[in-house]
C-alpha cells in the first residue's frame, strides 16, 4: 500500500488466510496471523493497540490502514418475553459494513433466550431483493450486502454475546444472495483459529438459491432451513416471486442428493395463513414434496404487517395441520412466537433509515 485508504478495512470477519496476507503487508511473519486471530476472536480485542504480541511499529502501521471493526448497536428494544431487538448501523467510524449496494438502511439482529438456549438471529443483508410479499424486509427492497465483519459484529457487540448457544441466519436478507460473506462468517465461527463452534449450533435459512446453496452444503456442515410456505408452485410464486427462478420442487429434488440424517438437519419453514395454505390438501402435498429428504417442518404463526391482507391461522388449525403431517411421517412442530410486541418476530424486521450523526461507537 502506498497511500492511506479513505476508509479503513476491518480485521473482524477475516479468515486466517486473509490475516496472513495482512501480516505479510505489515512485514510480519506468517504466524502473526494466528496471533491476530486469537486477539480478534478469543480475546475480543476492540483496538489494534490491544494486539500486544505484535511489534509496536507493526501495530502503528496496521492502524493506518485497518481497524478491528467492532461497532456497538445504535438502539435496542426489549420485549416482555425476554427477546431483544438490536439495531446496527451499516457504516462505522472510518469503515464500511457493506460490500455492495446503495446503503441508507440500518439492520437488525434479534436475541432470543429460551430456557437453556440463547439464540441470535443475524442479518446478512440490508434489505432483501427476494420480494416476498409477507415479509417487511423484502418489501423495503435491497440496500446492500453485509460484510463478514458486519455479521460477526452482530454476534460480538450485544450484551448477551457470551451467553449465545446458537446462531440462525434468519434475519434481514437472503443469506445465499450474499454467500461469500456468509461463508466467511461461518468459517470464523467454526474454525479452530476462530470461535471453534460446532456447525450444529448454526442454521442458515434460504429461499432455495441453488448455486449458492450447493456451496453452503459442500463447504460447511451447518443446518439448513428452506422457506417453503406452500407446496403449490403457482401459489408460492404469488407469495414469493423467486419461485419462478428457484421452484421449490426443484430445490427439494436437489436436496435429496445430500445426507441430512447424521451430519446436519434440514427443515422447512412454513408460515400458516388462514384459508390460504392451512388445509389438509396443503399438508398432504407438503408431505409429498418433502418425501425422501428427512426434512422436519417448522410451522410459524404469521405476524401482521402493513399492506398484506392475510392473517394467521388459528392455533387449533395449526395444531391440526401439525398432527396431519406427523401422521404422514413428517416431523412437524409449531414455533413459539417471540418478540411480536417489539416487531422482532418472523417477517417483521425492517431496520431503519440511516441517520447522519447517529450515536455510534466504532473501534
Amino acid at each position: 500500500m502506498e497511500s492511506k485508504k479513505e476508509l479503513l478495512r476491518p480485521l473482524l470477519g477475516m479468515t486466517l488466510g486473509e490475516l496472513e496476507t495482512v501480516a505479510e503487508e505489515a512485514g510480519l511473519r506468517k504466524f502473526a496471523a494466528k496471533q491476530m486471530a486469537r486477539r480478534l476472536y478469543v480475546n475480543r480485542a476492540r483496538s489494534i493497540e490491544e494486539m500486544t504480541e505484535l511489534p509496536k511499529g507493526a501495530r502503528e502501521w496496521l492502524s493506518e490502514y485497518y481497524c478491528v471493526g467492532l461497532q456497538r448497536p445504535v438502539k435496542e428494544s426489549r420485549s416482555k418475553d425476554g427477546t431483544v431487538k438490536y439495531l446496527f448501523a451499516t457504516r462505522g467510524e472510518g469503515f464500511d459494513f457493506l460490500t455492495s449496494g446503495t446503503g441508507g438502511r440500518d439492520v437488525e439482529a434479534v436475541y432470543i433466550p429460551d430456557r437453556d438456549r440463547a439464540t441470535l438471529c443475524v442479518s446478512s443483508q440490508a434489505g432483501c431483493r427476494m420480494g416476498c410479499r409477507f415479509c417487511m424486509t423484502g418489501r423495503q427492497g435491497f440496500h446492500g450486502n453485509l460484510t463478514a465483519a458486519a455479521i460477526i459484529n452482530q454476534i460480538f457487540s450485544i450484551s448477551e454475546s457470551d451467553k449465545l448457544t446458537n446462531i440462525v441466519f434468519m434475519g434481514m436478507g437472503e443469506p445465499m444472495d450474499n454467500v461469500d460473506e456468509v461463508l466467511k462468517a461461518i468459517e470464523v465461527l467454526t474454525a479452530p483459529w476462530g470461535l471453534a463452534w460446532s456447525p450444529k449450533r448454526i442454521t442458515v435459512s434460504s429461499i432455495g438459491k441453488l448455486d449458492a446453496l450447493q456451496r453452503l452444503l459442500e463447504e460447511t456442515k451447518v443446518h439448513v432451513a428452506i422457506s417453503v410456505h406452500t407446496p403449490f408452485a403457482g401459489q408460492r410464486e404469488a407469495l414469493m416471486p423467486v419461485e419462478k427462478a428457484f421452484p421449490v420442487a426443484k430445490v427439494f429434488d436437489f436436496l435429496r442428493n445430500y445426507d441430512f440424517a447424521h451430519q446436519r438437519r434440514l427443515s422447512a419453514e412454513y408460515i400458516v395463513w388462514s384459508g390460504i395454505n392451512d388445509d389438509m390438501r396443503h399438508a398432504d402435498a407438503l408431505a409429498r414434496l418433502l418425501k425422501g429428504t428427512d426434512c422436519r417442518v417448522n410451522l410459524i404463526r404469521f405476524h401482521a404487517i402493513p399492506g398484506f391482507e392475510h392473517s394467521t391461522a388459528s392455533d387449533e388449525v395449526i395444531e391440526r395441520f401439525r398432527d396431519r403431517l406427523n401422521g404422514l411421517g413428517v416431523t412437524a412442530t409449531i414455533r413459539a412466537s417471540r418478540g411480536e410486541d417489539i416487531e422482532a418476530a418472523c417477517g417483521m424486521l425492517s431496520g431503519e433509515a440511516s441517520k447522519e450523526g447517529s450515536d455510534k461507537a466504532g473501534s
